[in-house]
């Protein structure tokens, strides 16, 4: 996009964003905002729609479980769909159809309704996630720009997460509806931004067909996958069943690796599965959501259940980790040019582990002062990690495969946020009830983030290559991946 920046910088790119750069920006982090807010208000309005439209505790839990069915399901496809035919044209066609099932599900009178708005929104948010992502990549250049540019992204991503909670609770409080109403609003608003400023750079897509048989053989594994994991939360819900869905999803992953080998035209290329930063990344991605996820799923029943607070005082309490959505594209870019997505990465994941472990001798009796050490260090942990998993997803990854990388690290991202509320489930059904047991479940976050943090460490061998720069600006190559 050669008017989105101007000025020179090292190695002769761009150093300055433009006002158009920054119109462009912000209507790509609006649609990410957008997903991370739609997930977290929904969550915390669920007592409000069980208790308007009498739905069981097993329909309840299936409103959630479909979004992350198509979500799961459909984010690879989505990836490579991006980059065959187009990341502008997937970003604006699934923003659409986000905003039209969002909008059918505030209308909903029964919970199959619910179920299958959420599920079409799910899937809408598989394909425009990679989309939106690459666009980022692709419209801004490598070095101090994009650095700039993909901070700002992942802070407005993971402050929808957390601003979430509050706007859920204050929503509710009105009628669950407008849960689902107001992310209609603010579609509108970015969709006719998008038309009007988001281009295609031109870069060259991929050459031939689309892989029919990959496709349907990764949309039904991921499908089984993501599914089988959803029943991890009901460890006593027939084992045999959950067994088989996870069987059939791996034999249908085995089907779809045999047909990309032999695919002219592959859905995935196995071989950028081969990259070691790469899979680290995505590795510590799932690991990260993993152990956040099951956190704040068990800070919202400490919270709420156990101390009788509404959904409003729970959504305030947490507002705090909203820090990162200032921290991440101020603070964070500076870190990263100056000692590597690796180093930075590294940091936030072992603010992380400290983070949760100091809310393992939570009592009845702690005041929100007790709780504000842990949930400051989640925030900055944010702040810290989210940008650079963000970065290093497509870091030495070509051009023509950026919404292929974007799909694999939100798959993943998708998968640690399953795999942690599944968990978490597990283990605190396990132990009984009450708060001896959510301190039971509450070692489940520290010990995947621990394991985060080694994954993430071995990236620390690999020494930071230069990036051109002079002043030594943010290396984007293979050697500074985690």
């Amino acid at each position: 996009m050669s008017n989105s920046v101007s000025g020179s910088g090292a190695a002769g790119h761009p150093a300055r964003l433009t006002g158009r750069a920054w119109g462009v920006l912000l209507v790509l982090c609006g649609a990410i905002f957008l997903e991370g807010i739609d997930v977290a208000m929904l969550n915390v309005a669920l007592p409000s729609i069980r208790a308007d439209l009498g739905l069981s505790t097993g329909m309840l839990s299936g409103v959630v479980s479909a979004y992350v069915l198509g979500y799961g399901g459909f984010m690879l496809l989505g990836g490579r769909a991006a980059d065959l035919l187009g990341h502008r044209r997937m970003f604006v066609l699934w923003l659409a159809v986000f905003l039209a099932f969002s909008g059918l599900g505030g209308f909903a009178t029964e919970g199959w309704m619910l179920l299958a708005a959420r599920f079409v929104t799910g899937v809408a948010a598989a394909f425009m996630a990679p989309a939106g992502l690459a666009l980022v990549t692709s419209n801004f250049p490598e070095g101090p720009v994009r650095t700039k540019a993909l901070g700002v992204y992942a802070g407005t991503a993971a402050g929808g997460f957390s601003l979430g909670l509050v706007a859920g609770g204050v929503l509710t409080s009105f009628g669950w509806r407008w849960v689902f109403f107001a992310p209609v609003i603010l579609s509108a608003l970015i969709l006719a931004a998008a038309l009007l400023l988001v281009r295609d750079t031109g870069g060259e897509r991929p050459s031939g067909g689309f892989d029919l048989a990959g496709a349907f053989a990764i949309t039904g594994a991921m499908l089984l996958l993501v599914y089988g994991v959803v029943r991890l939360e009901h460890p006593g819900d027939g084992p045999g069943l959950t067994g088989g869905v996870f069987a059939a999803g791996l034999a249908l992953l085995g089907l779809f690796v045999a047909v990309e080998r032999r695919s002219s035209s592959p859905l995935v290329r196995l071989g950028i599965l081969r990259s070691a930063p790469l899979v680290r990344v995505n590795v510590g991605a799932l690991l990260f959501l993993f152990a956040f996820a099951g956190f704040q799923f068990l800070a919202t029943l400490y919270l709420q259940e156990l101390r009788g607070w509404n959904t409003m005082q729970t959504g305030l309490a947490m507002l705090v980790i909203g820090i990162d959505t200032v921290l991440a594209p101020t603070l964070t870019p500076r870190l990263v040019n100056r000692f590597g997505n690796t180093r930075v990465l590294f940091g936030g994941v072992v603010v992380a582990a400290v983070g949760y472990a100091l809310f393992l001798p939570v009592g009845m009796d702690w005041t929100y002062a007790a709780m504000l050490p842990a949930l400051l260090l989640l925030g900055l942990a944010f702040s810290l990690a989210y940008g650079p998993l963000t970065m290093a997803a497509t870091e030495g990854v070509d051009e023509d495969e950026h919404g292929l990388a974007g799909g694999l690290l939100y798959t993943a991202m998708q998968f640690g946020t399953a795999l942690g509320l599944s968990a978490v489930t597990a283990v605190s059904v396990a132990a009984g009830s009450g708060l001896d047991a959510l301190r039971t479940a509450l070692v489940v976050p520290v010990a995947a983030a621990v394991l985060g943090a080694v994954v993430v460490a071995f990236g620390l061998r690999t020494p930071r290559a230069a990036s051109g720069s002079a002043q030594g600006a943010l290396a984007e190559s293979a050697a500074t991946t985690v």
